[in-house]
């Protein structure tokens, strides 16, 4: 099942006089249960196009289809709840709220869906025993080693069980142990609940783990190879 449609996709950007294309006509599709990674050299296009799929950004030309949504058609407050709805992002800088604890900070968007109470708390218990933070839920970010608070942040992005993961270099502020053991609890995840990952990344350690590796140079696909590689 395709749970993300690419047709013919441009972005462009105008810096003073200057004309950049992002992406350059990209045509893709993600089915459920990808574990993919986006690669590419700095500066190739693998942050827009997570970006337009995850619909913080709109495209200069072609479609996208999101869960049988196109976002073309969803005006910005639609574009706010289908993002709460059905994608999950965790980003590098990790972006956890200072002030909230862990539990907090996982539980935060289920809160903004009014989820029940007790149904919210069961799942924050879930997940934090998922990402083997279970005795860690009273504990800020600021008490959290960075490997713990990225934890946080793909269990907070797992929370309302969304359609698949937009994760941007998740791996790049990790040490390798940090890295792993990220690594370890996405590919579970993955195999486990057919959640599906889109990875943009540098990290070999990255794409080691992937089955599916899409390199893109200049905003234009150059490859699109699946890996044999088992979870």
């Amino acid at each position: 099942m395709k749970v993300v449609e690419i047709n013919d996709v441009y972005k462009t950007y105008h810096d003073t006089e200057v004309e950049v294309k992002a992406i350059n006509g990209i045509t893709l599709s993600f089915e459920k249960g990808d574990f993919a990674v986006v690669v590419g050299p700095s500066g190739s296009g693998k942050t827009t196009l997570l970006n337009l799929i995850g619909g913080l950004d709109q495209p200069t030309g072609g479609e996208i289809i999101v869960a049988g949504h196109r976002l073309s058609e969803l005006r910005p407050s639609e574009l706010i709840d289908f993002r709460m709805e059905h994608v999950g992002f965790v980003f590098q800088s990790y972006n956890l709220i200072p002030v909230l604890t862990a539990e907090e900070n996982i539980g935060f968007i289920m809160n903004l869906q009014k989820w029940p109470k007790e149904k919210r708390k069961a799942r924050t218990d879930e997940l934090l025993k998922s990402v083997g933070l279970a005795d860690r839920h009273r504990s800020r970010p600021s008490q959290l080693s960075g490997g713990q608070q990225q934890r946080v942040a793909v269990a907070r992005a797992l929370a309302p069980r969304p359609e698949f993961i937009l994760a941007d270099e998740p791996t790049a502020n990790l040490d390798s142990k940090s890295a792993d053991t990220l690594l370890d609890i996405m590919e579970k995840l993955n195999r486990e609940e057919e959640m599906t990952f889109i990875f943009s990344t540098h990290d070999i350690r990255v794409m080691k783990r992937a089955r599916r590796v899409i390199t893109i140079e200049d905003g234009r696909i150059v490859s699109d190879e699946r890996t044999n590689v088992v979870s």
